[in-house]
């Protein structure tokens, strides 16, 4: 069967974050994508320089079309920039089993605002407990727990914070971290995994987290173990990284094709 994957998300009017980037991802290792539109962002590589929230109902009311007719394996959640939104949302999911993986999305690349500072507590309320997963970077850590997290020490100790949140796993990024070395860790209530490579020197870096999140929401969907649903997607997002196709003056896509087949017709 073919793995579902509903992602509630805004729109990358660029293309290269936001659900053009969940959708990319979801077909390029072999899902189903389907989405619930909750923002429409006017941005580029430069970054964003507005957005238009879409009506409540319109939000529940594509969540509920989806659901009620194809369904889904895993819910993947981005931008959701209010609290009402956040509300909502949770709202139109409550009592539903469906694995979340929630990406929580509160800054654009360039520094926007995506989400309202009274949304990431309802973010913390509603929707990260419960979730298989939380996907945050040091900035959306540091919001979600009140700690300044600027070193692996940092991330280490932020752990029990993290892990209090309510979320069944936390995949903490280290890519805001200096030095030559990336590290993520994934953290459960019975362990701790720690993922290092090398770091890319690349300023394609626009939709690093909606991808990995949407990679990972993919494995998930399609039976992986949360370990090498993770373990894909990171690989998965570096190869896109390193193969980007250089587009845009500032931060630039990544090549979310690069799993796919140049189709050549006869």
């Amino acid at each position: 069967m073919t793995a579902r994957v509903l992602i509630i998300a805004g729109s990358d009017s660029g293309g290269g974050a936001g659900i053009q980037a969940d959708i990319k991802t979801v077909i390029a290792l072999g899902g189903y994508a389907m989405t619930a539109v909750t923002a429409i962002t006017v941005q580029n590589t430069l970054g964003v320089s507005a957005v238009h929230d879409i009506p409540l109902d319109i939000v529940a009311g594509q969540i509920t079309a989806v659901l009620d007719d194809i369904g889904a394996d895993v819910i993947k959640t981005g931008m959701l920039s209010s609290a009402a939104i956040v509300e909502t949302v949770a709202a139109t999911l409550q009592g539903n089993k469906i694995p979340r993986v929630v990406d929580p999305v509160m800054r654009a690349k360039g520094g926007h605002a995506l989400l309202a500072d009274d949304a990431a507590a309802a973010l913390k309320r509603h929707l990260i407990p419960g979730a298989a997963l939380i996907t945050p970077n040091l900035p959306e850590a540091e919001a979600l727990t009140g700690r300044t997290i600027a070193t692996i020490s940092d991330m280490n100790a932020a752990i029990p914070d993290l892990l209090q949140l309510g979320a069944q796993a936390v995949l903490l990024k280290g890519g805001h971290l200096t030095g030559e070395r990336l590290v993520d860790m994934l953290i459960t209530p019975k362990d701790v995994m720690r993922f290092e490579d090398e770091r890319i020197d690349t300023t394609s870096t626009h939709g690093t987290g909606c991808t990995l999140a949407s990679a990972i929401a993919t494995g998930l969907a399609q039976g992986l173990s949360l370990r090498e649903a993770v373990s894909r997607a990171r690989a998965y997002v570096r190869e896109a990284m390193r193969t980007a196709p250089k587009i845009g003056k500032g931060h630039g896509p990544l090549n979310h094709g690069h799993t796919v087949t140049t189709f050549r017709p006869t």
